[in-house]
């Protein structure tokens, strides 16, 4: 494992940090016993930075980290990091409570890395006018938390005021070679680099469609390069090649995955790619732009839709059909949307407009309209009668 320098405090981050946003589940909670042991496998191979956060996992997340770190007496060898969610708190008693609750839920007595949850200019705005500049400052005077950050989720302009408006050790931001321009992009991050803040990044793999089997256009640059790498290799090494990156989150459920993951975090040296590479890096995400038919990373921030709709579902589904050229995607919205797993449908059509994803949104993706793009694409006459079918199917085979 190689570190790298947080520049205001000294601390040596792992490279690459484990995000507890997409444990393994089971049953609709975490796979405790397997994410126990792939948390720990992750740490014996020298991941020293965890992130969680109050909403993961149904709120779940927070007590079962502090579970794994207080079981295996292990909390000293890890920097913790969890969020504030702000929107739940109106004044600083408020926030005051809530981090009390993660302190306990985690079992411990501080928090290294504290960020003000998914922050924009309205909402930056909000939360110090609720107090929470008092309460960071309280909260540092105390020891209760060792850090503070803030990760971003607002419009490229957001960006500067909010790093210049606090003495931030670090930030969060979604980063990945689709995203240079979006939300903090690019100049987001030169420009934290240069107030010497620590920068994590979130969504490196764009919520995993950069890890998949490219599309065939895409796959026919990969292969014009020198060297031959995986689609995660190209990810996070250009990811990494910048050196104002401090850690890459990733969200690691699968052993295969963090074995990989882990393999390239071994030589995530800065400035390593060729300039032929960074080249080919350009031009791969351009033609992935053109080919994407949606840009949803898969945070699952607009859930739960209030008409049922299982929005991240749909529309992997409708880019795994078209960027993807998966003849099976039709089959997989079938079963993941249809209610052929779940018992219960999730189709795109049930969207009925409420605008509530919108709010919610990162990528402030026109949400009710392409749901509508993927019902009228995946759901054809043939969906009712085959979804009818396949759960008769399933009730046959359940009985026997």
């Amino acid at each position: 494992m190689l570190y790298r320098e947080v520049p205001k405090n000294g601390d040596q981050l792992s490279v690459l940090g484990y995000g507890c946003m997409r444990f393994p589940t089971r049953f609709g909670g975490i796979n405790e016993k397997l994410a126990e042991k792939q948390m720990m496998h992750a740490l014996d191979r020298g991941v020293n930075y965890y992130d969680t956060a109050y909403p993961y996992h149904n709120r779940k997340s927070e007590g079962f980290v502090g579970k794994v770190f207080a079981k295996n007496r292990c909390r000293d060898r890890v920097k913790l990091a969890t969020k504030l969610p702000h929107w739940m708190t109106h004044t600083k008693k408020e926030m005051d409570e809530v981090l009390n609750e993660q302190l306990a839920k985690l079992q411990t007595d501080r928090i290294d890395y504290y960020l003000v949850h998914a922050l924009n200019a309205e909402l930056w705005g909000e939360a110090k006018h609720n107090g929470v500049i008092e309460f960071l400052d309280d909260a540092l005077k105390q020891g209760k938390i060792i850090n503070a950050g803030f990760s971003f989720h607002g419009l490229a302009e957001d960006f500067q005021p909010i790093v210049d408006d606090y003495n931030w050790t670090f930030c969060q931001i979604q980063y990945n070679y689709l995203d240079t321009q979006n939300q903090a992009g690019t100049a987001g991050l030169n420009y934290a680099g240069s107030k010497d803040m620590a920068v994590i990044i979130m969504e490196p793999l764009r919520g995993g469609n950069l890890a998949k089997t490219p599309p065939p256009s895409v796959k026919k640059i990969w292969n014009k390069a020198g060297r031959k790498r995986s689609p995660v290799d190209w990810s996070l090494s250009w990811i990494w090649n910048h050196p104002e990156v401090t850690v890459i989150l990733s969200g690691m459920n699968d052993d295969h995955h963090i074995s990989e993951n882990l393999d390239l975090a071994a030589r995530a040296v800065p400035n390593n790619l060729s300039d032929e590479d960074v080249a080919l890096v350009d031009e791969a995400a351009n033609e992935f732009r053109r080919v994407m038919k949606v840009g949803c990373t898969g945070c699952q921030y607009c859930m739960p839709c209030p008409a049922g709709v299982n929005i991240p579902s749909a529309f992997d589904c409708y880019n795994s059909k078209h960027a993807f050229k998966d003849k099976s995607a039709g089959i997989m919205y079938l079963f993941q949307n249809g209610g052929l797993v779940t018992e219960k449908q999730t189709l795109a059509s049930q969207c009925k407009d409420c605008g509530k994803c919108v709010e919610k949104c990162p990528q402030n993706l026109a949400i009710p309209e392409l749901l509508e793009e993927v019902a009228d694409d995946m759901e054809g006459w043939k969906m009712k009668p085959m979804i009818w079918l396949g759960r008769r199917m399933m009730r046959v085979k359940k009985r026997k």
